[in-house]
């Protein structure tokens, strides 16, 4: 069967390995730009315009929310690398099967997630030892993300589906288009109509709302032009083989949030003007890492089409194609991080109040602790890929817990004698054991099928 394709998607298995990957990489990586955006402002716009306590207000809240968003990646990753198989194989009718199925159990999935984080959500809160201070306006802020839950789970499955087909150019326009509109209702609601943290929470709710539907719109429009002849509107036996990835990485994803459920615990015994230093400083760190794990998701794809195609010496050499170009993207980052923390921390708070001048050192000091080894866990982004694309799903979650077990445990333990400085020298540790784990099983992988 022939498909009949819009010229956004690319078939990844022609083509030299670097080019490829750079140029679908590249919108992938101004989209995760524009998607951190999201968090980077609700947290300046809390920081500069409300205050201190509000930007720990949304920092408090921000481990559960990374769970949600957790669900939503590893579901997305279930479906990228199933469909991506499918389309390298030229398997059509199946590649329009899952996307129906996809989209179907994503709503189920956001119901069900919606009702149980309402139901739960002030005892989160609770059990994180929020500071009282600013307990309510957290949970407040928590509420209204969990009812946008079905906007963040749709989105992150049409971006899948479009990345599977080979289009990193459709999920950029949509990015672009929803980044502008939450600065924009950032800046009203706080401003304009002195709505504090719920303006916030709400600007997020509704652009990302509108972009998420547009998205899907555009999923079907997308699907009715794949010429395929009948096909199933969802399948039981497809949902099981994107489950198989999607569970695996749902729970890397949301073991590694629950880990940091437990750091945000210890670091919220510290103080409230900590917990707002650290949220600053770990916003900067996500929004590096997540631009340099497009990378890893851009291999992850690559692999998956030309595993689907049978052409597993193309899977080796897109591997070291992405290790060369995120090391070198790291570096960079690295460089920059550490000249420049300060200017940073400064995006998220002003003035020269005492509280204000703590936790800008703070969030210095956990930036130039981390930011010398972003290119070691780039290498592990990569390989995760890698193994994801190749269905090798045990490796990719052996990395994971150990990075996350070396972590939690040693911010507990190096927080006794050093304080918050302990916990922020954890990361590079559970960095480098989940790096070496990773390459250990992705060259035990490449091995198995090369």
């Amino acid at each position: 069967m022939r498909a009949k394709r819009e010229e956004n998607m690319k078939d990844l298995t022609v083509g030299k390995p670097f080019e490829v990957i750079g140029k679908f990489a590249l919108p992938m990586i101004l989209s995760m730009i524009f998607q951190q955006v999201y968090s980077v402002v609700d947290s300046i716009v809390a920081g500069r315009f409300i205050g201190v306590s509000a930007l720990g207000a949304v920092g408090a809240s921000q481990p559960i929310t990374v769970i949600f968003i957790a669900i939503a990646v590893g579901t997305g990753m279930g479906i990228n690398v199933v469909i991506s198989g499918f389309f390298g194989a030229k398997k059509y009718k199946r590649v329009k099967s899952c996307i129906s199925t996809a989209v179907i159990t994503i709503v189920i999935m956001s119901a069900v997630l919606t009702f149980l984080g309402l139901l739960g959500c002030r005892w989160m809160m609770g059990a994180m030892s929020t500071p009282g201070d600013i307990f309510e306006d957290s949970a407040l802020y928590l509420r209204i993300y969990i009812m946008g839950i079905i906007f963040l789970m749709l989105y992150n499955g049409a971006n899948a589906i479009f990345t599977a087909l080979g289009d990193s150019i459709t999920p950029l326009i949509f990015l672009i288009f929803s980044s502008v509109l939450n600065i924009i209702l950032d800046v009203l609601l706080v401003t304009a109509f002195s709505m504090g943290v719920a303006g916030v929470a709400w600007a997020t709710f509704i652009a990302q709302g509108i972009a998420s539907v547009l998205a899907v719109v555009t999923v079907f429009k997308k699907n009715s032009k794949i010429q395929a002849g009948n096909y199933r509107r969802f399948s039981p036996l497809l949902l099981k083989k994107m489950t198989w990835i999607a569970v695996p990485s749902i729970m890397q994803q949301s073991f590694v949030s629950v880990g940091q459920l437990f750091v945000q615990g210890r670091i919220n015994s510290f103080g409230s003007v900590v917990v707002a230093g650290y949220s600053g400083g770990f916003k900067i760190q996500i929004f590096i890492l997540s631009v340099l794990g497009t990378v890893g998701n851009a291999v992850s794809s690559f692999t998956a089409q030309n595993a689907g195609a049978g052409k597993w010496e193309r899977t080796k050499e897109g591997t070291n194609a992405g290790i060369k170009m995120i090391v070198a993207m790291a570096a960079v980052f690295s460089v920059l991080c550490l000249v420049f923390s300060r200017q940073a921390m400064g995006l998220f708070l002003s003035g020269n109040s005492a509280e204000a001048v703590r936790s800008m050192g703070v969030g210095v000091d956990f930036l130039r602790i981390n930011a010398p080894f972003f290119a070691l866990v780039s290498v592990k982004f990569v390989c995760d890929g890698m193994l994801r694309g190749m269905s090798e799903m045990k490796g990719f979650m052996a990395s994971t817990f150990a990075d996350l077990i070396a972590r939690v445990s040693l911010s507990y333990v190096l927080s006794v004698p050093f304080g918050a400085t302990g916990i922020w020298a954890a990361w590079p540790v559970g960095w480098v054991i989940g790096t070496g784990v990773s390459v250990w099983f992705g060259k035990r992988a490449q091995k198995k099928y090369i």
